[in-house]
């Protein structure tokens, strides 16, 4: 049956109007040979709101799918038109293993990577602002650092705390080793209880965060780019 103009005119704007819901405004695979900054071409990836994992968020919610996410990261890895990675985050957080799994692939992406984190990187928000190479934030920008937490029916039994445990330490390792910040410092900031009204953990703003060791840098989107561009470092006249 023969698809009419109409019909297929429909079916692109709601493939574009889907990638603009979940921030991704153009795929990689899109970036043809026109694409040519003679500083190097960065591909802009920004994760908004709740990071979606394996259980659909409800209608209202704003999400980055983490299914979106990965098949758009191995693109970009491979596309020769793509010389580095600008990460731009400002999520509450979300999914612990689907954050997880978007934030390895760029702590080990194949090009150089920055991010920046703007309003805020809260939560699983952290490890992804640190998954990149170098990392920026807003002045006022902040993030929330918390323990991990579960939502559903949980058994009171020692494999469970067994497997807070894990979940904890699988969140603190990929940060301590992303970042400066120590073990011990990361985790006493985790489980404060004075700095949260109604729940254990520490807010920081801006230079907190750089000061803590989290995050490399105060700075904005101009900065970010000019750190991708410095480590691109592609001869302009080539």
């Amino acid at each position: 049956m023969d698809i009419s103009n109409n019909e297929q005119e429909f079916a692109s704007e709601q493939a574009t109007d889907n990638l603009e819901k979940y921030g991704q405004l153009q795929c990689p695979s899109e970036l043809k040979g026109d694409y040519d900054n003679p500083r190097g071409n960065i591909w802009y990836l920004p994760i908004i709101g709740h990071i979606e994992g394996h259980v659909v968020m409800p209608p209202g919610h704003k999400t980055t799918k983490y299914e979106h996410m990965i098949p758009m990261l191995l693109d970009a890895a491979d596309n020769r038109n793509i010389h580095g990675l600008l990460v731009v985050l400002n999520t509450v957080g979300g999914d612990v293993e689907a954050g997880l799994a978007i934030a390895e692939l760029i702590s080990k992406f194949t090009k150089p990577t920055v991010s920046l984190v703007l309003g805020g990187g809260h939560s699983i928000g952290v490890p992804l602002a640190v998954a990149a190479q170098y990392s920026f934030i807003a002045p006022s920008a902040a993030m929330t650092i918390h323990p991990v937490r579960m939502n559903g029916t949980m058994v009171g039994a020692q494999q469970t705390y067994d497997y807070f445990d894990k979940m904890q330490d699988r969140v603190l390792d990929f940060v301590i080793a992303n970042s400066t910040i120590k073990k011990e410092r990361l985790r006493e900031l985790m489980m404060d209880t004075a700095k949260l009204a109604m729940d254990m953990g520490t807010f920081l703003i801006g230079e907190e965060a750089v000061r803590e060791g989290l995050i490399d840098q105060l700075g904005g989107l101009n900065c970010a780019m000019e750190k991708l561009y410095e480590m691109i470092g592609l001869d302009p006249k080539e």
